[in-house]
């Protein structure tokens, strides 16, 4: 049995036989109490091993998933996601291991939660729109307070309202950041330095952010006019799906002196988690380059197990031109979160009647998880330089390594884990064990454990609402089927996906934080 698509050119395509679970076992080896080993030969023409890390709890998730797909003869859904980690290992180019990690599960050709490495001096090596996602730079930010818990309560429903009147949210909302398609061309070649500008951010902000808030690479030229279009009014918005602004309070801290060097000092403290991407403009620079890689694939003779793992040669026209849009999409969903940042401090002054500045609403960092870039890694005794492709993959560099800001050289760069709706979230940070196995990187989230279609089937709107209102929680929320499909029953266990993370040694837990206040799309 093969499953590859019969409606592609087949020369684009590898067969690739299905087996029993019983022999698709014989290809993964357990390693360690937190890692498995996918071997060579669990698909054709693996470049090098597959691994991801997971403890039992969500180890038996993914064997279920591929042993209802070994049962399926190949019909229906996405592949699963040990399967996609292989294939992704099969791609040309790559270096080191094809790397899951513990929020792991099926996606666009490559899984979310997978990340890659491809080696730039190889002329052969790939870049793919499928290893970096439809929502380009989508990521999390973190704003802390000085606020705690007691200042909050008595006006968190006010604070809940006043956020979500602030924030367009929602599929298709429209932003309140004027903008003209001048000025929205600046934003796509400057990112962070756009907002800061006009007036949207603080100097400090970009010095808290990945890239600092803007990719030099970037090409506004490479961004098709359909992509600006949907760009053009959705700046300043959240979105819909799983993207959110929660206000959140400190419930534990695990590392004292990291929590501290992130202005962190006591339980109970108030921050805000912005989670948002790149919104429509995003997905249209990721649809137009999978139309242009498709073509480029049966020219340059590239042969892939999974026709969503579409992809070019790095050096081409195709993959330059791609990187070069994606770099400007992520400038655009930098801009995104730092008009959403303006727009929470203007409703937290509002609120306590004071300046964001009196409130120390800081950034605290910003962090992508969906996006490739070009690092230095060691492979062996090599430095190489590398298009590291992170796809529910959240980078997690350790303490004095250059690219991280000066206050976090001590401690590691700051990793923020979203929960889902109605449970905690995490930070976390990076660690030298890291940069050695998973190229400095780490989980994104809790990753989703059902689809968005069955938890809808089989949970309740009123019930995931009486659930949230028990824990205290304020929820606004634009769509009523966005709560079943984002309730904390349709995902894994974030607790689970940190802690393996943690005991494998590639993050560390600094503190924990609890919704009091959640706004949605």
């Amino acid at each position: 049995m093969t499953y590859f698509d019969s409606t592609t050119k087949q020369n684009a395509l590898v067969a690739v036989e299905q087996r029993k679970y019983d022999e698709e076992l014989k290809y993964i080896e357990q390693i360690s109490p937190t890692c498995f080993r996918i071997k060579k030969g669990c698909v054709p023409n693996m470049k090098v091993e597959g691994c991801f890390y997971v403890n039992d709890m969500l180890a038996k998730l993914l064997f279920e998933e591929l042993q209802q797909f070994s049962g399926s003869k190949g019909v229906g859904g996405f592949l699963p996601a040990v399967k996609q980690i292989a294939n992704v290992a099969a791609l040309p180019g790559i270096v080191g291991r094809s790397v899951g990690l513990p929020d792991v599960h099926s996606g666009y050709g490559f899984a979310i939660g997978n990340m890659a490495a491809f080696d730039m001096e190889d002329p052969e090596a790939v870049v793919s729109p499928g290893g970096v996602g439809f929502d380009i730079n989508c990521g999390v930010r973190l704003v802390r307070t000085n606020l705690v818990e007691s200042d909050v309560a008595p006006i968190k429903e006010q604070l809940a309202q006043s956020l979500f009147d602030h924030i367009p949210v929602g599929v298709g909302s429209k932003g309140v950041i004027p903008m003209t398609a001048k000025e929205l061309e600046e934003a796509l070649e400057m990112g962070m330095d756009w907002s800061l500008r006009e007036g949207y951010a603080w100097a400090e902000d970009k010095e808290h952010c990945e890239e600092y808030g803007r990719m030099l690479q970037a090409d506004p030229s490479k961004v098709s006019m359909r992509a600006k279009k949907r760009g053009l009014p959705q700046l300043g918005t959240l979105g819909a799906g799983n993207h959110y602004c929660e206000i959140q309070v400190v419930d534990e801290i695990y590392d004292v002196p990291a929590a501290n060097k992130m202005g962190i000092v006591k339980k109970g403290q108030i921050v805000i988690m912005i989670h948002s991407g790149s919104r429509g403009l995003g997905h249209q620079v990721a649809t137009d380059a999978l139309v242009a890689m498709e073509k480029a694939m049966r020219r340059d003779g590239i042969q892939v197990n999974d026709r969503q793992l579409a992809c070019a040669k790095i050096q081409s026209e195709e993959g330059q031109n791609y990187l070069k849009a994606m770099a400007a999409a992520a400038n655009y969903a930098w801009v995104n979160r730092s008009s959403m940042t303006f727009l929470v401090r203007q409703a937290f002054a509002k609120a306590f009647k004071t300046t964001p500045d009196r409130l120390d609403m800081h950034v605290i960092y910003d962090v992508s998880h969906n996006i490739a870039k070009v690092e230095k890694h060691l492979i062996g005794d090599q430095m190489k330089t590398l298009l590291v492709h992170r796809k529910g993959s959240t980078r997690a560099f350790p303490p004095h390594h250059p690219l991280i800001p000066v206050d976090y050289q001590l401690i590691g760069q700051p990793v923020l884990i979203g929960g889902t709706m109605g449970t905690c979230s995490y930070v976390l940070t990076g660690t030298s064990k890291g940069m050695r196995e998973t190229f400095g990187s780490t989980c994104h989230g809790a990753g989703r454990a059902c689809s968005r279609s069955k938890s809808r089937r089989t949970l309740d709107y009123q019930g995931v609402l009486d659930k949230l209102q028990e824990q205290g929680i304020s929820i606004r929320v634009a769509s009523p089927k966005l709560i079943m499909e984002e309730a904390p029953e349709s995902y894994k266990d974030v607790s689970q996906v940190v802690e393996t993370c943690h005991l494998a040694g590639i993050s560390k837990k600094a503190f924990k934080l609890r919704p009091i206040a959640v706004i949605k799309g």
